[in-house]
């Protein structure tokens, strides 16, 4: 007969083997819908690389154990897969531009990383804090240096064109 110890760690045991059971099939559905983490492997070159396994680990470990972090994921999914198989093919073709990415993503990964791990994933406010923190470091690491490259382009142009009508008074007088 067993005891109820035995028994307990049995279930435990069949419990832990089941949810790696999910997560592996979490990741094979995600694969298998020609999905990743596609700029970060491009990005670093490689699936097992540190910075592609820790964002794995976030999504898997942290995000999809409750409802508001899957519905992130869900709603994260539908917008990162309209484009990230076009950055990851530019990175792919373009040293600069993977560059360029690599200098984006990075403090980003690592920030989040530092965040996730004092994260207490049953604790939903806590999730909801690490994905706000993502869309946080993604306006900070993506959409800042875009408008940022935008606004500068807009300034050169004005003190070009005002430069350019000053020569032309000059000339004139």
């Amino acid at each position: 007969m067993m005891d109820d110890k035995s028994m307990m760690d049995d279930k435990s045991m069949m419990d832990d083997k089941s949810m790696m059971d999910d997560k592996s099939a979490d990741n094979s559905e995600t694969t298998t819908d020609g999905g990743g983490c596609l700029v970060a492997t491009a990005t670093y070159g490689s699936e097992l690389a540190p910075q592609v396994q820790l964002l794995r680990e976030i999504r898997s470990d942290t995000l999809l154990v409750n409802d508001s972090g899957s519905s992130f994921m869900t709603g994260f999914n539908q917008f990162y897969y309209t484009f990230s198989h076009t950055i990851a093919d530019l990175q792919r073709s373009n040293i600069v531009f993977g560059d360029a990415v690599r200098n984006m993503i990075t403090p980003g990964i690592y920030t989040l990383g530092a965040i996730m791990s004092f994260a207490d994933t049953n604790n939903e406010s806590v999730v909801l804090f690490g994905v706000l923190s993502i869309m946080a470091l993604f306006g900070i690491y993506v959409v800042g240096p875009i408008f940022t490259v935008f606004g500068a382009k807009v300034l050169f142009r004005n003190i070009q064109s005002r430069y350019r009508s000053n020569e032309l008074s000059l000339v004139n007088n």
